[in-house]
């Protein structure tokens, strides 16, 4: 049965989209993309001239003894090999120029595009996998579409000029060559599903290797912490051992092809030389024919067992390709719909309206109704579970309600721009989120139009600038990743800082000082109350001390409000929240205690 080329691609693995796509990031460099193919035909031809002077070189000169030519035809090989010297070179710095370009856009646009998936999107993928596809998966991809496009037009031209070559030496002898090279790609399309199947397991092993990685090496702290240094070789041994495995049977599979056509080809020449020989001997034809027949025979072999490589290599490539396109095929968070407005303030209230949530099938919040009037401190508390994280997600939309909706003003935030919506506002979380940079730059990202002084004000207000004013370079020093050359709550007033500098009238503090000790808490929770002056905020409390003024209180169970009120008032019912209470407080008076017994048996 004929196959179309569209069902001879799909063989290869060729997925016709993402090809179109990788062209049309390829189509600006259309010029120095010309330029590379014109080099390549000039290796091309003048690997082919090179062959076609053997006959007059050994007929003219050795045979002949022609003066005239022993000057014209060595300088006639230098102007090749020069020209060819040039070629290569200009080949190869256009190529890697385009190819450099063509994967800096293609990491670029899958960065843009992770940035922009939804929040679930990140439950369920490890970060050292999306680390992968973007480094790795990006290079093979890279390499494969230059080394291809290289490798098929420099091949393919010299093999065509050297097709002339020996078709214009003996065309008897040249068909007598070419029945046996088709035979060699038999085998092609047979070995590219085997390299295809392994490529997809060896991209999933690296990436493994990267989420190790970035796992060991992230938490190295807590690795040392527990003498676990051996576990981790072990781990990473078992994912390098498995990547190794995979990578060993695609080289040899994709090795196959050179001997397969190294036979073919020794047979053609062994036959070749034979009936060649004969001919000379009988006077059919010139040893100058013969040899450059010869010549350009052996040169033809060369590039058609690189192009039959190259084919065989291109499944990983394309491998990639998918593994890097399947990301980029993601939508991305809610579009705004259509007439969606801006909102820049909060004047009446904000209203969860029978909010309830499920994730992956599983209820997360029923039936949730708060109304917070403007400039309030709502307090949400619970047990581990509770759902209290996820109700204020779904304020900035990392997360979409399934039934009910969430207004501001009377207006549905699904018919807010998002942009709008979520610079109405400020987080601070338990885990105190840094970057690896100054501590100015850390405090700007609050909002990078504000100025120096306005980085100062917050700082101050955050309890932040006495300490940063202690350190070697002040608030040009390096905090480290994550923060790790200050302590907790220094990485927290920095975080408080930010959403000062931010001034969003919304604000979620979620569980902010639950990680500090009694003394870090004190100077968190004086610059928590400053940020939250004149604005509309919902509070996460660990601890249940620090919500004592809050307008009211909401406690959560099984993703349920259970009561609502102000402190004393839950206090006096005995109910979920006067339960919490009293089991802190006792854990904290066992503690208290504990401390004390441990005192006196010292004395």
């Amino acid at each position: 049965m004929k196959l179309s080329t569209g069902e001879w691609l799909s063989r290869l693995g060729v997925n016709k989209d993402h090809t179109k796509r990788i062209v049309e990031m390829i189509r600006p460099h259309w010029k120095k993309l010309l330029l590379s193919v014109l080099c390549m035909m000039g290796v091309g031809w003048t690997v082919a001239g090179t062959a076609y002077l053997i006959r007059p070189v050994l007929d003219k000169i050795f045979v002949n003894k022609d003066e005239a030519m022993l000057k014209i035809l060595p300088l006639a090989v230098l102007v090749l090999v020069t020209v060819k010297g040039f070629c290569l070179w200009a080949n190869a710095y256009l190529t890697s120029f385009v190819g450099e370009s063509v994967v800096a856009e293609l990491r670029r646009r899958l960065h843009d595009h992770i940035q922009m998936l939804p929040l679930s999107f990140f439950d369920n993928n490890k970060t050292g996998d999306l680390m992968s596809r973007m480094l790795n998966d990006v290079d093979f991809l890279q390499n494969t579409a230059t080394n291809t496009l290289t490798g098929l037009v420099k091949d393919g031209f010299s093999a065509i000029g050297l097709l002339w070559v020996v078709f214009y030496q003996n065309w008897r002898f040249a068909l007598i060559a070419l029945v046996l090279m088709p035979v060699g790609f038999y085998p092609l399309f047979k070995i590219t599903r085997v390299i295809r199947n392994l490529a997809k397991k060896a991209f999933a092993y690296m990436a493994e290797i990267t989420v190790r990685l970035h796992e060991s090496l992230g938490s190295v702290r807590i690795v040392k912490a527990f003498g676990m240094e051996d576990y981790e070789k072990r781990r990473f041994k078992e994912v390098n051992d498995l990547n190794l495995k995979f990578a060993i049977k695609m080289t040899a599979i994709t090795s196959l092809s050179s001997p397969i056509m190294e036979f073919l080809g020794g047979l053609v020449i062994v036959f070749t030389v034979w009936y060649g020989g004969w001919s000379v001997i009988h006077g059919k034809t010139t040893p100058g024919a013969f040899f450059s027949f010869i010549a350009a025979l052996l040169m033809l072999y060369e590039p058609v067992k690189r192009i039959n490589k190259t084919i065989g290599l291109l499944p990983v490539g394309l491998m990639a390709a998918v593994r890097v396109f399947d990301i980029m095929d993601l939508p991305g968070e809610a579009h705004d719909q259509e007439g969606a407005v801006e909102v820049w303030c909060v004047k009446q209230a904000i209203e969860f309206r029978n909010v309830s949530f499920s994730y992956g099938g599983h209820p997360v919040l029923s039936n949730i109704d708060i109304t917070a009037r403007a400039g309030e401190v709502i307090a949400l508390v619970g047990m581990s579970g509770a759902g209290k994280t996820t109700l204020v997600n779904l304020l900035p939309r990392f997360y979409d309600v399934s039934e009910g909706a969430i207004l501001i003003d009377g207006i549905d935030i699904r018919e807010i721009k998002l942009s709008s919506l979520r610079s109405l506002i400020g987080m601070v979380t338990q885990q105190s989120i840094l970057f690896n940079d100054t501590i100015r730059n850390n405090i700007a990202y609050g909002d990078i139009t504000k100025g120096e002084e306005e980085i100062v004000a917050a700082a101050r207000a955050a309890n932040a600038y006495e300490f940063v004013m202690k350190l070697p370079r002040g608030f040009d020093t390096s905090i480290g990743d994550q923060g790790v050359r200050l302590s907790g709550g220094e990485r927290q007033r920095l975080c408080i800082a930010r959403a000062l500098l931010k001034n969003a009238p919304i604000l979620i503090l979620d569980e902010a000082t639950s990680s500090l000790d009694s003394a870090s808490e004190n100077e968190v929770q004086s610059a928590l109350d400053n940020l939250m002056v004149g604005r509309t905020t919902f509070v996460i409390a660990h601890r249940l001390s620090t919500i004592r003024n809050a307008d009211r209180i909401f406690a959560l169970t099984d993703g349920r409000i259970l009561e609502e009120g102000r402190h004393e008032e839950l206090l006096s019912k005995g109910g979920e929240y006067s339960r919490l209470y009293e089991l802190q407080f006792s854990q904290l008076y066992s503690g208290v205690s504990g401390q004390a017994n441990m005192a006196a048996k010292a004395v």
